[in-house]
């Protein structure tokens, strides 16, 4: 199995839309959001150009919040997952954790709970090691700060990959 990390879109369709092709087109199966998306829209789009589940957690600058969870409630976003400020589940018998939030995913990290918590908040791409869990931000799709990037991680051999658009 085959995921993407995402985070901090920033509403910028084009550079969401170039990562959603190298996904859809490399046998990504689901998606990982960590964090300012910004508007439902940003969210539809993607839940229409990808087949796969979406879980996403709200970021500080997600202000249609209640647009994306009433999109959610009305049943038009079936493939995404909305888990508010922490989201946590097991994936290829891989314990994730994921939020926006630095601070809270480096407190993820030590309670030694997770193999692996993702978080976004800062646009850089980061990787380390908290009480035997990796730590890992995989930058950003805004391509605000740091050039537009992304992680792509398969269980079946532990690779984390982080991929720049201008790779792509």
């Amino acid at each position: 199995m085959k995921i993407a990390i995402i985070s901090d879109t920033h509403d910028n369709l084009t550079t969401l839309e170039k990562a959603v092709l190298w996904m859809n087109k490399n046998g990504i199966e689901e998606i990982i959001h960590c964090g300012d998306i910004c508007s439902s829209y940003t969210l539809e789009q993607l839940a229409k150009k990808f087949p796969g589940k979406i879980h996403v957690v709200f970021g500080n600058v997600d202000g249609d919040v209640f647009s994306i969870s009433q999109h959610k409630a009305m049943g038009d976003l079936p493939n995404v997952i909305l888990y508010g400020e922490i989201g946590e589940l097991e994936l290829g018998g891989v314990k994730i954790a994921f939020a926006h939030s630095p601070k809270i995913a480096k407190a993820l990290a030590a309670s030694g709970k997770y193999n692996i918590v993702f978080y976004g908040h800062t646009h850089r791409p980061w990787e380390e090691t908290i009480n035997l869990t990796r730590l890992i931000n995989p930058g950003n799709l805004s391509n605000l700060l740091y050039k537009a990037s992304f992680a792509a991680y398969d269980f079946s051999t532990g690779k984390l990959e982080l991929k720049t658009l201008a790779q792509l």
